[in-house]
């Protein structure tokens, strides 16, 4: 694992799995987890020929957390200087959740520099909550409430967001394992990425995205609904979706073979 100082003095943790590989897939998490969600991935993309890199986001897992520096702006400036300092070129760029959104605007504000394709993956995008004209997503009371659970008792409502995350019921274990994950998070990181997803509007960058796209996305997903995707469709001009009827909010792991396979078959097409 690489340590990278970004702006503002801020270390960022990156791994880098098969180096040598001849594609590159680029993987940022999501809320509040960290890059060691992608492990189903990580066990089989190297096999073929695939160079893994995987991103602490700022606040979360490995990486310092700041008081600082969770609106989507600051944390694609973030994504693009860990680019820069790695010297990637020609990835498909993969994010989860919040992730999803972060690479949206990565490639809105940073003209999808160094990135050939794009894969969303359960994304938190175009708007994570209800707005005028936008009916999908969660409503504002919702993630009001999030929030204020997260104040009072942080290691619960991870919990219970994390139970959330299924369609099916994974291992007592996994759970456990996944809610490790996202309590190593800063509890002022943890909030203030929540109040990103609730303030942040990414439907004007839907259209700056000009590589191709694909939506991976839980039918039965509970945190992002399924109707996200299909906006991100409408909005991304080269895009397509491939529905995960079996999942919920983590389809890269309740569907972790069609996850694997579809990343592959997307990463070496031409």
């Amino acid at each position: 694992m690489n340590r990278l100082l970004v702006d503002g003095g801020v270390r960022y943790a990156v791994q880098d799995l098969n180096p040598r590989g001849k594609k590159t897939i680029v993987f940022v998490h999501g809320w509040p987890m960290s890059k060691e969600i992608f492990e189903c991935q990580y066990d089989v993309l190297p096999e073929y020929d695939i160079r893994c890199v995987s991103i602490d986001i700022r606040g979360f897992g490995d990486s310092d957390k700041p008081w600082r520096g969770y609106n989507y702006n600051q944390l694609a400036d973030d994504l693009c200087k860990c680019m820069q300092e790695c010297n990637l070129q020609d990835v498909t760029l993969c994010g989860f959740s919040i992730g999803g959104a972060i690479c949206i605007r990565y490639m809105a504000r940073h003209r999808g520099a160094r990135v050939s394709r794009l894969a969303l993956m359960g994304a938190a995008a175009p708007s994570f909550v209800q707005r005028p004209g936008f009916p999908c997503g969660m409503t504002l009371e919702q993630v009001e409430d999030l929030i204020t659970q997260i104040y009072n008792d942080r290691p619960r409502s991870v919990f219970n967001f994390c139970k959330q995350c299924f369609a099916t019921t994974p291992s007592p274990e996994y759970l456990q394992w996944l809610q490790g994950l996202c309590t190593q998070a800063g509890g002022w990181s943890t909030i203030k990425c929540a109040e990103a997803l609730r303030d942040e509007d990414l439907r004007s960058d839907l259209s700056k995205v000009r590589v191709p796209t694909c939506i991976l996305h839980g039918v039965q997903d509970r945190i992002c609904p399924f109707p996200l995707a299909e906006a991100m469709h409408q909005g991304i001009r080269d895009s397509f979706v491939v529905p995960f009827e079996k999942s919920g909010h983590c389809l890269f792991y309740e569907e972790r073979n069609k996850c694997n396979s579809t990343l592959i078959d997307f990463i070496s097409s031409r």
